[in-house]
């Protein structure tokens, strides 16, 4: 598993690499991905556009800041498509915490250029993107977050209980909960993945 990690890390790019990435493949009409579809081509357009806004509206707190700039060095590894709604609306969040920390180095890998390492973190035996992996210094594992925040996932579990099934008006609504949120539930999400890793290492040592 470390020597998948490490390879996939090698060949990852960083968050700017990953917006150039974008910024090309729109002017081209192109997606990311092995379904070159039409509608994948729009939604890697539209995302262009939320990650632009996004990247605006993020604040930390300085408590957050305080928490995410103390971990021990690490390793956290993305693997999304720019057709991905929730990866556009994630990544900008874990790039803001990266920015604000020492010790957190931010890498993007697509999903469909990494399916050994897509394929050993299913998400209920599902390809669910985007999955954040977080390694120390020695590829070791020492977290994995996604695809959506606890928050999140309870809107998807509640409007599937009651309409049966994910339609596009729960992807509409979602979107419009993503930007109300703007990022809050994500950063919660780690902050407290991050007490509860320290806790562990502290009663292993």
């Amino acid at each position: 598993m470390n020597q998948l990690i490490k390879t996939s890390i090698d060949n990852a790019i960083s968050y700017q690499e990953y917006s150039n990435l974008i910024t090309k493949i729109v002017s081209e009409k192109n997606t990311t991905g092995n379904e070159q579809t039409q509608e994948h081509i729009e939604f890697t357009k539209l995302n262009s556009s939320r990650m632009r806004r996004i990247n605006k509206a993020i604040a930390l707190t300085d408590e957050a800041i305080n928490i995410f700039n103390n971990v021990r060095k690490q390793t956290w590894v993305v693997l999304c498509e720019s057709w991905c709604g929730d990866s556009a609306h994630t990544l900008p969040v874990l790039n803001k915490i990266a920015e604000n920390s020492n010790n957190i180095d931010l890498k993007i890998v697509l999903k469909d250029d990494n399916l050994d390492l897509m394929n050993a973190f299913l998400t209920n035996g599902s390809q669910a993107i985007p999955k954040l992996i977080i390694v120390d210094e020695s590829y070791c594992l020492i977290n994995v977050w996604g695809p959506r925040s606890k928050a999140a996932t309870q809107l998807a579990l509640d409007y599937k209980r009651e309409f049966g099934s994910i339609d596009d008006v729960f992807k509409k609504n979602l979107q419009i909960w993503y930007n109300r949120d703007r990022g809050i539930s994500i950063v919660s999400d780690l902050v407290k993945l991050i007490k509860r890793s320290s806790i562990h290492i502290n009663k292993l040592n």
